[in-house]
């Protein structure tokens, strides 16, 4: 029977694990940041939308985007079924500039960020920003992408290089 040796890319480093350890031996809620790419089927955004409702009913601080039909609207659903008040949403832009299904998604919540200074920006590098600001504020980042998915790509390793614990979903 062969051994295989896993490659020096999937191991952990010692601080990846330190910081995992941390993460895991920490009580109480955590900032969640839960981001993902437009393209997400129907069954996918249900179970974004489940898995935004655990964790706010666990007690945990959601944080996500707007964005049209997709994960960030799933996470938006979900959390704002358990709790509202436990939910912040960063926009990479303002909320005229959201999708109408998006507006009316948001009406009454409370905690939205919005820049109204990015409105001439793409959506592409307004989104990179938004991501990384995402990122900077929480412990954990879910992201469901595509391995085609540039800015997502590029946010996830964002997240990884500030010692983020990082769970990415491929989507193909």
């Amino acid at each position: 029977m062969s051994r295989i040796e896993p490659s020096a890319a999937t191991i952990p480093t010692v601080d990846e694990l330190a910081q995992e350890l941390l993460l895991i031996q920490q009580s109480g809620p955590r900032k969640v940041a839960i981001i993902g790419t437009r393209n997400l089927p129907l069954t996918h955004q249900q179970l974004v939308e489940m898995l935004s409702y655990a964790l706010v009913l666990s007690g945990n601080q959601v944080v996500t985007s707007g964005g049209a039909n997709g994960c960030n609207m799933a996470v938006i659903r979900g959390a704002q079924r358990a709790n509202p008040d436990r939910l912040n949403i960063i926009l990479p832009q303002t909320i005229s500039q959201q999708p109408g299904e998006v507006q009316d998604l948001l009406i009454g919540i409370k905690n939205i960020v919005e820049y109204p200074e990015r409105r001439t920006m793409t959506l592409a590098d307004a989104s990179r920003i938004c991501n990384h600001e995402i990122i900077d504020r929480c412990q954990q980042i879910i992201c469901f992408l595509y391995h085609t998915s540039h800015t997502l790509l590029e946010s996830v390793n964002y997240a990884k290089e500030h010692r983020k614990i990082v769970t990415s979903f491929y989507l193909d």
